[in-house]
């Protein structure tokens, strides 16, 4: 027998939790479906866990300054990983909680444990029940890419949705592929004490494109492990260890952590045999501006889209497809500027447009700093990295943005504001800089890049602008 509802929301992660205040604001009747674990990527085995890991790793880092700063001691502090890693865990399970306890998803009548598959485009399958809906939110998520060559090695193979769980750490790890997830664990585990060496085959990290910012992260992310990069990982046992080989570079280790990357899971939902467009993979081709799958009553939002696999991303994704779901004209929406951080020491940035993206390099202008000379970095030990902004020949425009430094974090949100606003490298300067702060060597890139573009400025307000 099938059960009728206006909207479905398959999955009850964050774009899904997202969605449901649209449907819920709009009275429509409802179902949420999710087989578990509850609880979003990002609370359970993403952005919050590896923050705290984060966190512990950068205090006991700390230790390392003591002496020269006049702290005496040093010597004496030890980590034990395993307690800290059960605070990693209790810290994740507070925040999944707070997530479950706000969606309050546990009390819905309306929540459906059990897996979906599309039968039509207004039917779904689950393991118990058929229901008919008029809209369906598609929001499943993704799972960890495992290559199908690494697959005997399972036995000492971790990714981020297994390595929370370990109640104790292995003593070496190889991490194979230094994206986001990999660059950002491999660096807190290292500073905690794990033997850690990174495996890449491409030659850059983060997923950055910016060769100055690329660079400057491989050097300064190195420090506190080996990269290897620009050849794939073969991997064989050697009695009851693995052997990691990448071109003449091999360590032997107790386990992986597998981080090469993400797959939506709309793949297991079965697109292609109820005719939706899909691409080459089977995955729906969906309308970043609308979330809308063809003409189709299905709208698909976060990580199971498989193009901007962010937390805030997926919010906005969730909060359109789910104003979509409940109105009869479907509705685009502007995105946001671009906005991707991974939070090692130095946070690696980018904003608006990567390097790779600016079409014709005679049209752009770049301006430069590095943070040697910062004197806010200076204090804090972290005179590292580089910052490069992009403006538009010759508006001076920006346009994007890549940057490795400390407090970075914040830096990029300035970057993506203005940008998104439609600020020039002119307008920025206009803009206080308080002393001393690490948004100073900002101030000294838009300044490079205003010098560069051939229109030096004071950085002031000239007085015919201040009374217009």
């Amino acid at each position: 027998m099938e059960r009728k509802v206006d909207v479905a929301i398959i999955g009850a992660g964050s774009a899904g939790l997202f969605a449901l205040p649209h449907v819920r604001r709009a009275r429509k009747d409802f179902v949420v479906i999710d087989p578990g674990p509850l609880g979003t990527t990002c609370a359970r085995v993403g952005c919050m866990p590896s923050k705290v890991a984060i966190q512990v790793a950068e205090d006991y880092h700390r230790r390392e300054s003591f002496d020269e700063e006049g702290i005496g001691g040093a010597e004496a502090l030890k980590m034990d990983v395993n307690r800290a890693w059960l605070h990693v865990r209790k810290i994740r399970d507070f925040l999944t909680d707070r997530t479950l306890k706000k969606s309050r998803l546990r009390e819905l009548p309306e929540y459906v444990a059990g897996r979906a598959r599309l039968v039509e485009p207004t039917l779904i399958e689950t393991d118990e029940d058929r229901i008919r809906a008029d809209r369906i939110i598609v929001a499943v998520g993704s799972r960890p890419v495992v290559p199908t060559a690494w697959k005997p090695f399972e036995a000492r193979m971790l990714t981020n949705e297994t390595i929370f769980e370990q109640p104790e750490l292995p003593r070496s790890l190889a991490v194979l592929g230094l994206g986001v997830i990999g660059l950002e664990l491999g660096q807190a585990l290292a500073r905690m004490g794990v033997e850690v060496t990174g495996f890449d085959m491409l030659d850059t990290v983060s997923g950055v494109r910016d060769p100055v910012v690329s660079q400057a992260a491989i050097e300064l992310v190195g420090r506190d492990l080996p990269l290897h990069l620009g050849a794939p990982a073969e991997l064989a046992w050697e009695g009851d260890r693995i052997r990691v080989t990448a071109g003449d570079r091999s360590v032997l280790v107790d386990s992986l952590l597998v981080a090469v990357g993400r797959v939506s899971n709309a793949d297991r939902l079965g697109f292609a045999d109820i005719g939706a467009p899909v691409d080459e993979r089977g995955f729906p081709r969906v309308n970043p501006h609308t979330m809308q799958v063809g003409d189709l009553p299905i709208f698909v939002a976060g990580d199971a889209t498989g193009e901007r696999p962010i937390l805030h991303e997926a919010a906005d994704e969730g909060r359109i497809a789910g104003y979509n779901a409940v109105h009869d004209r479907v509705t685009p929406f502007r995105r946001k500027t671009p906005l991707a951080v991974t939070f090692t020491d130095p946070n690696i940035v980018t904003a608006g447009r990567w390097w790779n993206e600016l079409d014709d390099p005679e049209r752009y202008e770049v301006g430069e700093t590095s943070l040697e000379g910062s004197g806010r970095a200076i204090v804090m030990g972290k005179n590292r990295g580089v910052i490069r902004v992009y403006a538009e020949k010759p508006s001076g425009r920006l346009v994007g943005a890549a940057l490795a430094a400390p407090h970075g974090e914040h830096l990029g949100h300035l970057l993506a504001w203005s940008i998104q606003q439609g600020m020039t490298a002119y307008d920025m300067l206009k803009m206080p800089y308080y002393h001393p702060v690490i948004e100073e060597a900002l101030q000294n890139a838009i300044y490079d890049l205003v010098v560069k573009l051939g229109r030096p400025k004071t950085g002031l307000l000239e007085l015919d602008e201040l009374q217009g």
